[in-house]
C-alpha cells in the first residue's frame, strides 16, 4: 500500500471542495471530474469501473491530482463548457492578466488509447503559472515509478499493468512522486498538457501534441455538436436539456452501449456518514429509465446498443432469477464490494467503498424496467426479433410465479426482505408491458393467464397497499411509512393523476416528504427502516418525479415554478449530485445520470401538458 503521500506539493491545504465545485469531462470509456480550480481530483483510467489514478476528492493527501493553475492567490475563477459539448473552460481572471484552461478528453473506440489534454492560453497580460501531476495507481494504494524521457516528456507507471504518459510543449521536471512544470504566460502564449494510456505494445507515443491540441481539439467539438443536433426538443429549456443528455452520454460506454449510474464512488450521502457506495456501475434500473430518455429525444443509436446489451445479459439464462439488478461496464457480474480504508473519504466521511453489494440482492422491480424498455424499443425504434422475445417472455412468466416474493426493492434496503408497493408497481409494469409487446406483434404467449396476473396485482396493490388512517399508498403491506417511489404509480400509467387515492398520496408525499421542492426518498426519522446508520438528504431524481406528478395533475403554475426552483440547485455548469442537502449543497455521488433523465422527463411532461397534450 502506498504510504508515501506526505508531500502536499500538488494540493494545498485547504477544505475540500464542496462537491457541486466540478465539472465532468469524458471520452465514452472514462470520465474525469475537473474542480473549478483546474485540478483533476478523480479519474478511474481508463475504463468507468477502473481503479483510479487521481482520487484527492476522496483523500486530499493520498488521492493524487493534476493541477494547472497560477501562482498568484488573488484570482477570479468561472467555469462553463463551450457550448453543446462536454469541452470544459475554467477562466482564470486577475489583475495582471486573463489565461483559459481548456480540458477535454478525445473520443476514440477504443479506451487503451485514453487521453486528457488540458491547453493553457492567455488571452491578456501576463501570468505565472504552476501545473503538478501527482498520480496515485490502484485508487491511491501504489506510488508512481517516473521515469524521465526527455525535457518534456516523462512515463509514469504503476509497476503492474498501466502507464501514462505526461507531455508539454513546456519543461517537466520529476519532483519526487509527482512531476512539476513552472511557467509564464504573455498575451497570446499558449501551453499545453497531454496525459495518455501508454499501450505495452506500442510504447511510443502516437500522436505529437499539435495533433491533440489541433485535430483532436476540433473532432471533440464536431463530435458533440454533431451528437447533440439529434436532439428533438426545441422548447424553453434547451440548453439545460442538451446539457443534461451531454451528461448521460458521458456516462454510456461507446464500445458497450452501458450507462453507469454516476461518474464516482465514495461519494457521501450526509457529511461524515457512512452511506458511500460505488454507482460506477450499470443498474439496469437506471439504464433503462437513461434508454428512455434517449428515446424520446431520438437518440436511435443509443437505444439500439444498450437494448443489444440487454439482449446478451439475457441470452442463455437457465432462469429468469439469474437476471443481476446491476453489472459491471462490460456486462460482468462480479462486483465484490470492499472498503478502501487508506482513504479517509469526502470531508472524513468513511468508509470508501468499492464494487457493490447490492448486486446480489433480489429487486423484483427490476423486471418491470427492463420490458418497459424492450417495449418502448419496440414501439419507437427497431422491432425486437422473436429470438429476443422468447427470452422476454420467460421473464414475464417469472414475474407471474414470482411478484409476490420478498425483496429488498427500489432502495436496496439492507436490511429485511419486503413486498414493496414499487415492487409490485413494477411487475404489473413488467406484465402489462408483456402483453402489450405480444399484442402488437402477434407474438406467441399465454396472454390469458398473462392477463390474469396482472390483474391479480392490481388489485392487490389498490387495496392492501392502502393505508385508511393516512389515506394514502404506504412503502409496504401494513407500514405507516410513506415513499417516494410512489410517484411513479401515474409514470407508469398505473393509476390515472386524477385518481382521487392517488391524488390523497401526493398530497401525503408534499407533507411528510417533500420540503418545497426538495424530496426524500423516505424518512428514517418518520419509521423508515433501511438497515443502516445515519441519514442522509432529499433525492434529486424524486424531486422531478413530484413536479412530473404535478403537471400530469393540471397544477402547471406549480409544477412550472418548482421546476426552475429545481434547477436553481444545479451546479454552475447545469450539473446535479445524488442528493441535495438543506443548506442546498449537493451530496451524494455525482453527476448522477437518475437525476438529469428524471429532469428531461419533467421537462418534457410540463411543455406536452401546457401543449394541450395528454396527461
Amino acid at each position: 500500500m502506498f504510504k508515501k503521500g506526505t508531500n502536499q506539493s500538488f494540493m494545498p491545504e485547504q477544505d475540500y471542495p464542496r462537491i457541486s465545485d466540478y465539472g465532468l469531462i469524458g471520452n465514452l470509456h472514462t470520465t474525469a471530474l475537473v474542480s473549478r480550480s483546474g485540478s483533476i481530483d478523480f479519474m478511474p483510467f481508463t475504463r468507468f469501473d477502473s481503479p483510479t489514478i487521481f482520487t484527492a476528492l476522496l483523500d486530499q493527501e493520498k488521492g493524487g491530482s493534476f493541477s494547472v493553475g497560477p501562482i498568484d492567490g488573488e484570482v477570479r475563477i468561472k467555469q462553463l463548457y463551450l457550448p453543446d459539448t462536454a469541452v470544459l473552460l475554467t477562466r482564470f481572471l486577475s489583475e495582471d492578466g486573463i489565461a483559459e484552461l481548456t480540458d477535454f478528453m478525445p473520443v476514440k473506440e477504443q479506451e487503451e488509447h485514453c487521453a486528457v489534454v488540458r491547453i493553457l492560453r492567455c488571452i491578456k497580460g501576463k501570468l505565472e503559472f504552476k501545473a503538478t501531476c501527482a498520480p496515485r495507481f490502484d485508487y491511491a494504494r501504489t506510488a508512481p515509478f517516473l521515469k524521465q524521457e526527455g525535457p518534456k516528456s516523462v512515463l509514469l507507471a504503476d509497476g503492474a499493468t498501466l502507464s501514462v504518459r505526461l507531455r508539454s510543449d513546456t519543461e517537466l521536471k520529476v519532483a519526487g512522486d509527482a512531476v512539476e512544470a513552472a511557467f509564464t504566460l504573455e498575451e497570446g502564449q499558449c501551453v499545453s498538457f497531454v496525459l495518455e494510456a501508454v499501450s505495452r505494445d506500442a510504447p511510443e507515443p502516437e500522436r505529437d501534441l499539435h495533433y491533440y491540441t489541433n485535430a483532436a481539439f476540433e473532432n471533440t467539438i464536431n463530435f458533440w455538436e454533431g451528437w447533440i443536433d439529434q436532439a428533438q426538443y426545441r422548447g424553453r429549456w434547451e440548453e439545460i436539456i442538451h446539457r443534461s443528455l451531454i451528461t448521460l452520454k458521458l456516462l454510456t460506454s461507446y464500445r458497450y452501449g452501458s450507462t453507469i449510474a454516476a461518474a464516482t464512488f465514495g461519494l457521501p450521502e450526509a457529511i461524515g456518514g457512512s452511506r458511500n457506495w460505488d454507482y460506477r456501475y450499470t443498474w439496469i434500473r437506471d439504464a433503462a429509465f437513461s434508454m428512455y430518455a434517449f428515446v424520446r429525444m431520438g437518440f436511435r443509436e443509443e437505444a439500439g446498443a444498450f437494448i443489444g446489451w440487454i439482449k446478451e445479459r439475457c441470452k442463455g439464462l437457465d432462469n429468469a432469477a439469474n437476471i443481476q439488478l446491476m453489472y459491471k461496464v462490460d456486462g460482468s457480474s462480479e462486483l465484490d464490494e470492499y472498503e478502501l480504508d487508506h482513504l479517509e473519504g469526502y470531508r472524513g466521511s468513511r468508509p470508501v467503498r468499492v464494487g457493490n453489494a447490492a448486486s446480489t440482492q433480489f429487486q423484483l422491480d427490476v423486471y418491470g424496467e427492463l420490458i418497459d424498455t424492450v417495449y418502448l424499443y419496440n414501439r419507437h425504434n427497431d422491432s425486437i426479433t422473436y429470438e429476443f422475445w422468447m427470452d422476454i417472455r420467460e421473464i414475464v412468466n417469472f414475474v407471474c410465479e414470482n411478484w409476490q416474493k420478498k425483496g429488498h426493492g427500489i432502495w436496496e434496503v439492507r436490511s429485511e426482505t419486503r413486498e414493496f408497493l414499487h415492487s409490485k408497481v413494477m411487475s404489473w409494469v413488467a406484465i402489462d408491458r408483456g402483453i402489450r409487446i405480444a399484442e402488437a406483434r402477434s407474438f406467441p404467449a399465454p396472454i390469458e393467464h398473462w392477463r390474469g396476473c396482472r390483474d391479480a396485482i392490481y388489485e392487490d396493490i389498490y387495496h392492501n397497499y392502502w393505508n385508511e388512517g393516512k389515506h394514502t399508498f404506504v412503502q409496504y403491506q401494513g407500514a405507516d411509512v410513506l415513499d417516494a417511489s410512489a410517484l411513479l404509480m401515474p409514470l407508469v400509467r398505473l393509476l390515472s393523476p386524477h385518481e382521487k387515492r392517488w391524488q390523497s398520496t401526493l398530497k401525503a408525499i408534499e407533507k411528510e416528504l417533500a420540503t418545497d421542492t426538495l424530496v426524500y426518498r423516505y424518512r428514517t426519522d418518520n419509521g423508515a427502516v433501511d438497515g443502516l446508520d445515519g441519514a442522509e438528504e432529499t433525492f434529486s431524481m424524486c424531486s422531478f418525479w413530484y413536479i412530473e406528478n404535478l403537471a400530469k395533475a393540471g397544477q402547471l403554475d406549480k409544477a412550472h415554478l418548482y421546476f426552475e426552483k429545481m434547477l436553481g440547485y444545479a451546479n454552475h455548469l447545469g450539473l446535479f449530485s445524488e442528493m441535495i442537502a438543506l443548506n442546498g449543497e449537493q451530496i451524494g455521488n455525482f453527476p448522477q445520470a437518475f437525476t438529469h433523465l428524471a429532469l428531461i422527463s419533467a421537462a418534457y411532461q410540463l411543455e406536452h401538458v401546457e401543449a394541450g397534450g395528454k396527461q
